[in-house]
């Protein structure tokens, strides 16, 4: 039996979302990170279908047929939700001999730090009343989209930080996580990074905020350069271990530099984590995180190098890491074969 676990920038069928309402975080942004939802899905539909969970099914499809999205390019699910970070707590599809498997990993709210009761159940109940193709395995390992990186020939990146996190798994060695990798996701060889932080980031580093694994033997790092900044000795003691990395084929990753945006904190002084590695790759095209800063413009220019041939999409994130998350965040791809 082969299984793999696709790399982000294969063909897919669509995103799969879960629109903010009133009793998220979002409750006093609702209309702020409405239309920057409004945005993602424009974006996202001129390139594949949108798959949208909500407990308002009718108020989210009127909002998304009343901006123009057309009706084809979108579905609407109508679930309860805790949150959003459908990265999180969406199905992980491997393809097993060729053939998309879902995985339903536990989520408990990164290592319990939030409630997480509704968005555990969501994958299972889009199963269940048919918005997803594929045979759906329930698993008992606790795991975040967010905290695996795949190149789609069998290497995962990952961090130790959170995979070996004590709330998450605390039964398991590295070893244990590295065998639950390798027969669940197919991997091949895990590279583990010890160093990578973002202040303001609940995920206990994910590597969706920090190292992204690009085609061609490519990664695409946070990094920053000033010396007075509080992350900059951890993230250049991850940059060294990203230069110590080897390919399969045993060759140095190609390496490329993101840029360091200015700092951002919310009303409570609170640094947030803003980051340029939370893009998303679509079918013909990534988004990208912007904040309203001078490094927008080499951001996408950057990750322009990381996918050429790919239309580079800036989307406004402003509002989404005040609830200390990002772009990828809040989205988790259905690869080719999972949609009706």
């Amino acid at each position: 039996m082969q299984i793999r676990l696709p790399a982000e920038w294969e063909e897919q069928d669509g995103i799969l979302l879960a629109w903010p309402h009133a009793a998220t975080d979002w409750t006093e942004l609702l209309e702020e990170v409405g239309q920057c939802y409004l945005a993602l899905v424009r974006a996202i539909c001129r390139f594949e279908r949108v798959l949208v969970v909500t407990p308002d099914a009718d108020a989210v499809g009127a909002i998304l047929t009343d901006a123009g999205v057309e009706p084809s390019r979108f579905t609407v699910a109508r679930f309860p939700t805790n949150d959003t970070w459908t990265r999180d707590f969406g199905p992980l599809t491997v393809l097993v001999n060729g053939t998309p498997v879902m995985l339903d990993f536990g989520f408990n709210g990164w290592g319990l730090k939030f409630a997480a009761d509704r968005d555990n159940q969501v994958s299972r109940l889009l199963k269940q009343n048919d918005f997803l193709l594929p045979r759906l395995n329930t698993i008992g390992l606790v795991l975040e989209g967010g905290s695996v990186e795949s190149d789609g020939r069998g290497t995962i990146l990952t961090t130790s930080q959170c995979l070996l996190s004590p709330n998450r798994n605390p039964q398991l060695t590295r070893l244990d996580i590295e065998e639950a990798l390798a027969g669940l996701l197919g991997a091949r060889r895990v590279l583990w990074l010890e160093h990578g932080w973002l202040a303001g980031d609940d995920t206990d580093a994910h590597i969706d905020t920090l190292a992204r694994l690009c085609p061609d033997d490519t990664i695409a790092y946070v990094s920053c350069p000033d010396p007075r900044d509080e992350h900059f000795a951890e993230l250049k003691l991850m940059e060294q271990e990203l230069v110590a990395l080897r390919t399969a084929e045993g060759r140095p990753y190609r390496l490329l530099p993101l840029p360091w945006p200015a700092p951002r904190y919310d009303d409570d002084g609170q640094r947030l984590p803003a980051t340029y590695a939370n893009f998303l790759v679509v079918n013909g095209a990534v988004l990208v995180p912007t904040y309203d800063d001078p490094a927008d413009s080499a951001a996408l220019a950057m990750i322009a190098l990381a996918f050429p041939g790919r239309e580079i999409i800036g989307i406004d994130c402003r509002v989404l890491i005040r609830q200390h998350g990002s772009l990828h965040c809040v989205t988790m791809q259905l690869p080719k074969g999972t949609l009706p």
